[in-house]
């Protein structure tokens, strides 16, 4: 561990996987990664949302195979991306009866980046093995690595039965919910040896072992990364909607990410109505960012107001500048090599704002109530120039847009390739 400010922290050592050419795990950063909620088999509204979650950074996106018309589908949506030059990994999403629709749709089978597989639903009984087998072979086959993906809500349950039968019989020395995260533990590195057994390599192998209550998923995965040196892909799942599922889902990965654990992450938010699927790319983008751990987008940092910042203009600049990073973020990526870097300060008084402005490599410190109508903004430390009257923001906007060329721009990277 390096020092308590420090970041990224060490992280635990874990066996790399290359997903599609995204590698999780390994010494490689932690990676992103999303799920559609459209029926796969609507090619058009499937690209649509692939394509708009790549955009906003996701760098594996996971898709429901669930019957044939969406297998079928799966082809012919990783072609429609890359005519659109979007490569994003694509991530099948299997229950049930994975196992056959792989077997059926070679082309799904060929088109898809990884393979998704829950052991508690496989299949059952004496089924189980045989089924959970195949897949693993066509793994093997079409060289696909797999996430073995243990969730609370489909758990073996004849693996947990007999786990809470031993405990019974030693006089029950554990609860049943420790019993509970014993079993999905268990359940997620004896499928993980099993398919190893059957002759997939560890560097194809992706665990994850998900669960809906924080205290639970930090107790699950500590265990589990202490019990396996396996990739591990870190989701509380359900997490629910709105600020429940954001604080929930952060506060279980923060602690976790903090000890580190965790190659790659899913920020598993319900949409709200007509909501947008993006959300839990740019909350988990933010989560690794506030921590230290990558760099997706320019930070802003703003002042939360108080009873000296009665107008709203700081908090509909500050609004405007964040949207407007969001929206470019895309094309400034591959135009302005180093953009995510920067740190924009939009303040609302005298008490911080000339102070977090210096800190900032851009920052305005707008008038407070009762201050001068005047607004000094400090580029690298140092004032550069005062904005006066109705048009602060839309100036303050172009200074920045300036100083993002002027920083970033063609005849920066001109220079420093000479």
């Amino acid at each position: 561990m390096t020092g308590y400010f420090s970041s990224p922290f060490e992280r635990r050592k874990s066996v790399g996987v290359d997903v599609g050419g995204v590698v999780v795990g390994g010494t490689a950063p932690i990676a992103v990664q999303s799920m559609t909620n459209t029926d796969t088999a609507d090619i058009d509204a499937t690209v649509r949302q692939v394509a708009a979650l790549h955009r906003a950074g996701s760098e594996l996106v996971r898709v429901t195979v669930d019957r044939d018309e969406s297998a079928a589908a799966v082809p012919r949506i990783r072609e429609r991306l890359e005519r659109l030059g979007i490569f994003v990994p694509i991530v099948g999403d299997f229950h049930y009866i994975g196992h056959k629709l792989l077997a059926d749709h070679p082309a799904c089978a060929e088109a898809l980046a990884k393979y998704r597989i829950n052991p508690g639903n496989v299949g059952f009984r004496d089924k189980r093995d045989r089924q959970f087998g195949a897949i693993v072979e066509m793994a093997i086959r079409y060289d696909k690595p797999v996430r073995i993906g243990v969730n609370w809500g489909s758990l073996d349950q004849e693996l947990l039965t007999r786990l809470m039968d031993e405990n019974q019989a030693k006089g029950s020395p554990l609860t049943a919910i420790e019993v509970t995260r014993e079993a999905i533990v268990q359940s997620a590195i004896l499928s993980a040896r099993m398919a190893e057994e059957i002759g997939l390599p560890r560097s194809k192998i992706i665990l994850s072992a998900k669960v809906s209550g924080v205290q639970d998923l930090i107790a699950v995965y500590t265990e589990l990364a202490q019990r396996s040196d396996h990739a591990l892909h870190l989701g509380l799942t359900e997490a629910g909607m709105g600020t429940k599922g954001i604080v929930a889902s952060s506060a279980a990965m923060g602690i976790l990410l903090q000890q580190g654990i965790g190659d790659t992450i899913r920020i598993s938010l319900t949409p709200e109505p007509g909501g947008d699927r993006t959300r839990e790319v740019q909350v988990a983008q933010e989560l690794l960012q506030t921590m230290g751990f990558r760099q997706f987008v320019p930070i802003v940092a703003a002042c939360p107001g108080c009873g000296r910042t009665t107008s709203t203009v700081f908090q509909e600049l500050a609004q405007a500048i964040q949207e407007d990073i969001r929206a470019n973020m895309p094309v400034w990526r591959e135009r302005y090599p180093g953009v995510e870097q920067l740190k924009v300060a939009v303040m609302g008084c005298i008490v911080n704002g000339p102070g977090e402005s210096k800190h900032a490599d851009i920052g305005i410190s707008l008038p407070g109530t009762g201050e001068m109508p005047v607004a000094p903004v400090f580029i690298d430390g140092e004032k550069a120039a005062t904005l006066r009257g109705p048009r602060i923001a839309e100036e303050f906007q172009k200074m920045v847009a300036d100083y993002i060329e002027r920083r970033f721009g063609s005849g920066v990277q001109a220079k420093a390739a000479e």
